[in-house]
């Protein structure tokens, strides 16, 4: 269900301020959305695999807490941010 390395150095190469930033809001709701990414895409096929739709809710939870913030700190990041991922200003 994780991320293998390379996928996560590509992503934090995409999203980081800085060469090897893996700390910034925007590495971590990238990372997180690729990790739902994955997961909503296992469940599609394993139906009944519980422990991992439990996952799945907690990373949602962690990604709209961490986009909460980032919204709050740089709202032109993260609209720029949610365009490139492709994902909903529900906040």
């Amino acid at each position: 269900m994780a991320l293998d390395s390379a996928k996560k150095q590509e992503i934090v190469a995409k999203f980081g301020r800085k060469e090897n930033d893996t700390g910034s809001s925007e590495v971590q709701i990238a990372l997180l959305t690729a990790r739902i990414v994955e997961l909503t895409d296992h469940l599609k096929v394993f139906k009944k695999d519980h422990a991992s739709r439990l996952g799945l809710l907690k990373l949602v939870g962690q990604r709209r807490r961490l986009m909460k913030y980032f919204k709050r700190k740089d709202r032109d990041a993260y609209m720029k941010l949610i365009e490139e991922l492709s994902i909903r200003d529900n906040i």
